[in-house]
């Protein structure tokens, strides 16, 4: 076997594979399936994600560093997702094994939790351990839209993409028991969002990951929440030892520390989010320094449970 490369002018050389005749099925039915296996795997690992911002209508380039490796999540939960997106994508033919189910190559995520608890960030790891674009919409302005644009991005949305309805809780508001019979702000806006995800869900490109976030996940209609829907409900916890081990190595670049102990004993009796912790950690460049900020701030947050208690 011979390999040539053929420079032409300015572009990239291309390459001559010479071969005895009497290797013709290893190179077709080994050798070539092969390199092209690895050509798909090497592009989708150069791949630059796009992040479209549906309803503000504008591209960017996505550039957020954060992979699962460097994302500050309870330890368990990390694991499980992570599991969850290979499964989905690595299942061998996917697209054949889900439809053999009845069952469309989608996956559907809920995160819930308090603000502050990382579900954008987890958002970020799983757009780039992906490989995926992302399209973020914003249905803000849904009481005053029909909705049809956000429609027409649903449905032109790439296949291996991530669509993804933050704060779906954010527009929600209870209804004046006045006016029942009015639909009000609250009925219209599920009503597009249960229309916009029965679309994704029925025509829109196969392998497709559908996020939703929300801080009040009771505030959500059942319809939301059904299989077929949902398949995974994640709960964005507060801070938990194994997340804030994360975000001092992150941070400072250390797994140990005299101060680890007595905070990851006080982060087990208060509540404190992931971003409260990473603005103590930012306050200086000196981990003692910011550690001890954070020793001082869960301290308050205890004596201030202890009140409310008695």
């Amino acid at each position: 076997m011979m390999i040539n490369s053929l420079p032409r002018g300015n572009q990239s050389p291309s390459i001559s594979l010479t071969f005895q005749k009497k290797h013709q099925e290893t190179v077709l039915n080994c050798y070539m399936p092969y390199i092209s296996e690895r050509s798909k795997a090497i592009r989708e690992e150069c791949k630059a994600i796009t992040l479209y911002q549906v309803g503000l209508e504008y591209t960017v380039d996505f550039d957020h560093p954060i992979t699962f490796e460097t994302l500050a999540m309870d330890s368990e939960i990390k694991a499980m997702v992570l599991n969850d997106l290979n499964t989905f994508r690595n299942v061998g033919k996917a697209k054949e094994c889900y439809r053999s189910n009845g069952k469309a190559w989608k996956r559907g995520y809920l995160l819930y939790g308090p603000p502050g608890t990382g579900k954008s960030s987890l958002i970020a790891a799983m757009a780039n351990h992906l490989k995926y674009d992302i399209y973020d919409f914003d249905l803000s302005g849904v009481e005053n839209n029909p909705g049809e644009y956000l429609w027409s991005m649903v449905r032109n949305s790439s296949s291996k993409s991530m669509l993804v309805f933050e704060d779906i809780d954010s527009s929600v508001k209870p209804q004046n028991p006045e006016s029942e019979d009015q639909p009000g702000r609250s009925g219209h806006y599920m009503e597009t969002l249960l229309t916009l995800l029965n679309e994704a869900w029925s025509c829109c490109g196969d392998g497709q990951i559908i996020v939703l976030t929300t801080t009040q996940k009771e505030m959500l209609e059942p319809q939301l929440l059904k299989p077929g829907l949902i398949d995974l409900q994640i709960h964005m916890s507060y801070c938990t030892i194994s997340a804030f081990n994360q975000l001092a190595f992150n941070h400072f670049g250390i797994r140990h520390h005299g101060l680890f102990e007595d905070i990851e004993g006080l982060i087990q009796k208060v509540e404190i989010t992931l971003a409260e912790v990473v603005v103590e950690l930012m306050k200086s460049r000196d981990a003692e320094v910011s550690l001890q900020g954070l020793v001082r701030l869960l301290h308050k947050k205890l004596a201030e449970k202890e009140n409310l208690q008695n």
